[in-house]
């Protein structure tokens, strides 16, 4: 009997639907769990709230830098004026504040991202197969760079926090950290997309691995690491914004702020910043990125 060979495609496409139906096995059964513990509950009113929300969100707080009540009086309830307030003047200190917090996110983005490159690209050197380093240090880096890189930057917030006290510093090293592992990542795998011809003409007059990375692989990767590095560093703009809520400073501290007041009009003004601050960023990157291809 003769046995005919399967088709590539055929066992890929096998393989596909497998993990296909692991996947929606998986569905169901967070569905049905989370049904049956009671968990996917809408709340009172959920159509009631949304609307109210939608309509706070709908007048962003700076608009009262130029259409606030420059006399706006807080009363009790027999009518006594407690206090008066001039909400042009109070929004302008606001966002003399928001933009000072959008410089320290952007600061604490710009120093992690690169503290995580720098400490990155040894490890990424170890790890990359074709250059055939140890086994022992190959192995001991590729695990510092999955640990760093499954812990979350809001973990590391948590306990640098703690270790370096509030402020930037623990944003910064947090980002620094959990990047490590993903620069990591990144970088080996740009490594391990060379052409080894060049690699091996360079080792064969004699040339030291020091030699070899910076004559042979580094002026080939660099375009490829510049990329890596412009979309973690976006990547971490938009993290970064979340960290005030541990004390790190910056925009999270303002989010934090205005959703423990309910205060959904100042919410939707620091949100509005930071899709601006994203979207200028993206922009910017994409450009550099085309240059660089």
């Amino acid at each position: 009997m003769v046995h005919l060979p399967r088709h590539p495609w055929a066992s890929g496409r096998l393989g596909f639907g497998a993990l296909g139906l692991v996947y929606a096995t998986l569905v169901v059964a967070c569905v049905w769990t989370l049904l049956a513990e009671g968990d996917l509950s809408m709340g009172r009113a959920p159509l009631a709230n949304l609307a109210k929300t939608l309509g706070e969100f709908a007048y962003p707080s700076f608009l009262d830098v130029w259409f606030g009540n420059p006399r706006l009086e807080y009363t009790s309830d027999d009518g006594t004026v407690l206090r008066v307030e001039n909400r042009q003047q109070v929004e302008a200190d606001y966002l003399a504040g928001l933009t000072r917090a959008t410089w320290t996110t952007v600061r604490i983005a710009t120093l992690g991202s690169l503290l995580g490159a720098v400490l990155a690209l040894p490890l990424a050197v170890l790890t990359a197969r074709n250059l055939a380093a140890p086994r022992a240090l190959a192995i001991a880096a590729k695990a510092v760079l999955d640990t760093l890189r499954s812990i979350h930057t809001l973990v590391f917030g948590l306990v640098l926090v703690g270790i370096v006290g509030l402020g930037p510093t623990a944003g910064i090293l947090a980002i620094g950290l959990h990047s490590m592992g993903t620069y990591g990542k990144l970088f080996a795998e740009a490594i391990e997309s060379l052409d080894m011809a060049a690699i091996h003409a360079v080792q064969g007059v004699g040339a030291s691995r020091t030699q070899v990375f910076f004559n042979a692989v580094w002026p080939t990767v660099l375009p490829q690491f510049v990329s890596a590095h412009l979309y973690i560093w976006e990547f971490n703009i938009r993290d970064s914004t979340i960290l005030g809520i541990i004390g790190a400073g910056g925009l999270g501290l303002l989010i934090s702020e205005a959703t423990s007041l309910f205060q959904w009009d100042r919410l939707a003004t620091v949100l509005l910043v930071v899709v601006l601050l994203v979207a200028s960023f993206d922009a910017m990157s994409r450009r550099i990125r085309r240059a660089l291809a």
